[in-house]
């Protein structure tokens, strides 16, 4: 399971990396460049099913209750202290939009993919870090 979670969480890296590449264009070219548009649509997507990926690992391997949403495998990792509470909360942000790209995608605010690439990245680089502690105990 380690090495599984491991190899998610260089590929979660290469994502985030890939999504810091996109922070410079401003919202009017995101809005107006489709194709890149949906790069970062696309690039968040994969970097939040990562996280829930390794969510569900470990929720598995510490038989924890089983999940009946993302929003919950991001709740459950919070209040089994894997992720701390705080910071489980303000993430599950990320999940509710990860179904918003997934099943809503005509009517995602530009604005939104803007703010998280400005503002929200590093949530992700926080996710790794926390996954990482949990790892080393």
């Amino acid at each position: 399971m380690k090495n599984e979670i491991l190899d998610k969480l260089e590929r979660l890296q290469k994502y985030v990396e890939i999504l810091k590449s996109y922070k410079n264009y401003s919202l009017e070219e995101i809005e107006k460049d489709y194709t890149l548009r949906g790069a970062i649509e696309r690039y968040l997507q994969v970097a939040i099913e990562c996280c829930l990926d390794i969510g569900e690992m470990i929720i598995s391997f510490e038989r924890l209750k089983k999940p009946e949403t993302y929003r919950e495998i991001i709740e459950i990792l919070g209040k089994a202290n894997i992720l701390p509470e705080d910071f489980a909360r303000k993430f599950i942000e990320a999940v509710k939009f990860r179904n918003i790209l997934v099943h809503m995608y005509a009517d995602i605010d530009v604005k939104i993919i803007h703010e998280i690439l400005q503002e929200k990245i590093d949530d992700f680089n926080e996710f790794a870090k926390y996954i990482a502690r949990y790892l080393e105990e």
